[in-house]
């Protein structure tokens, strides 16, 4: 059975809803989200994507990153797919959404209105090996030094958050 996303307008309303790769085949955009887990010591959590994964595999992006379902709230949806993907539960904060659009291999495109989330938490990670091959928390002059010697490293929702909202993650 295929994973359901929610199809949106550029106001996040609700439009309808469709298979995930289809979505990602025809471009048309959908609701998301991105959560960035943060240490006590400002150090970003990120993660490796499974080298298995339909695009983007291996690219190293945000904590965690995924789809509400049907129905689903998306704060809800954040706090599901983190305890999925790494393990974590920790308090989330909807600091801003934005609408992206990347073309990715195999010709899918990501086309998302999507939400972003911080949160923060010591706590070690427990990955699910499915989704996620490896993870580190990295300094932000680390990684903005990182990406700009490998940028083909990371996936590009990861390359144009940092990029335009930089600030509003880092504190």
């Amino acid at each position: 059975m295929s994973e359901m996303i929610v199809l949106v307008d550029v106001n996040d309303n609700e439009t309808g809803i469709m298979p995930k790769l289809a979505a990602h085949e025809q471009g048309l955009l959908h609701r998301a989200f991105s959560v960035f887990v943060f240490n006590t010591a400002g150090e970003l959590l990120l993660q490796q994507r499974a080298l298995d994964k339909y695009h983007s595999a291996g690219l190293w992006t945000n904590t965690c990153c995924s789809h509400p379902r049907p129905g689903e709230d998306v704060m809800d949806a954040a706090h599901r797919r983190l305890n999925e993907e790494m393990g974590l539960e920790c308090h989330l904060t909807e600091v801003f959404s934005f609408v992206y659009k990347a073309g990715m291999e195999n010709n899918l495109t990501e086309y998302e209105f999507d939400h972003v989330f911080t949160g923060v938490t010591d706590t070690v990670p427990v990955i699910n090996e499915s989704e996620v091959a490896a993870w580190k928390f990295v300094s932000k002059a680390k990684l903005l030094a990182d990406m700009e010697s490998f940028p083909g490293n990371y996936t590009e929702w990861f390359k144009i958050c940092i990029k335009e909202r930089l600030a509003e993650l880092f504190n």
